[in-house]
């Protein structure tokens, strides 16, 4: 009977390992709009490492107990451990200061637009300041040119629709949800924001099919 018990058990603790494990997908930007192509995504319990592709996608597998961590030549390392409910992660890393480091992003093919990475990373590399903006719509519509927002949903121009629907798909920290949510979210909370309409929309299946919005929050130090 003991022996029983004891085989329950080890079956049970593999079992509840195994259906932790999931598969998340996510992208790599720098100056929260520029892909990184080539940047290693290592997870630490099995030591899976994948490389981005040409628009800064890539896909693991983990667990819910997984630190991962992302990094790339010329710019600071990244660990986070993605929440067990986030299927879809987004993370910015920064350049490091110095004309060697900007050297090393595009010697090695991290970036293709090397025009937009030399003029930003002239900029201020602080976090851009939403708080200009009053609510979420008027932050979209400010930031991102063929976007529109009609009747609180949001529009984006140049995207051919096969739903019924044309509105984008919302994602705030990973977690996909409806555009009611963005009347909740004050301006200054938002730590990164994107629109995509291109081709890493599609692992959203036909709920992607309009673009996706994907906005990144302050939480805990960040804010």
């Amino acid at each position: 009977m003991k022996k029983i018990f004891v085989v329950f058990c080890v079956f049970f603790v593999l079992l509840t390992g195994f259906t932790q494990e999931r598969i998340l997908q996510g992208r790599v930007f720098t100056f929260d709009s520029i892909p990184l192509i080539g940047a290693s995504v290592e997870v630490k319990s099995t030591k899976q490492v994948v490389k981005t592709d040409s628009l800064g996608n890539f896909s693991v597998t983990c667990n819910a107990e997984d630190v991962l961590k992302v990094s790339a030549r010329g710019f600071t390392t990244e660990k986070f451990k993605p929440e067990s409910k986030v299927r879809f992660a987004i993370i910015n890393l920064k350049l490091k200061p110095g004309q060697k480091s900007r050297e090393y992003a595009i010697g090695y093919g991290h970036v293709k637009d090397v025009d937009k990475l030399n003029a930003v990373s002239n900029l201020n590399n602080k976090d851009v300041d939403f708080s200009m903006y009053s609510n979420m719509f008027e932050l979209i519509r400010g930031r991102f040119a063929g976007v529109q927002v009609v009747n609180g949903e949001i529009i984006i121009r140049g995207v051919n629709s096969i739903n019924s629907s044309s509105a984008a798909l919302i994602v705030v920290d990973g977690v996909p949800t409806s555009s009611s949510v963005l009347s909740s979210i004050p301006p200054v909370q938002v730590k990164s924001i994107n629109v995509i309409k291109d081709g890493s929309a599609a692992i959203y299946g036909s709920r992607g099919a309009n673009g996706v919005v994907l906005i990144e929050t302050k939480k805990g130090g960040d804010l």
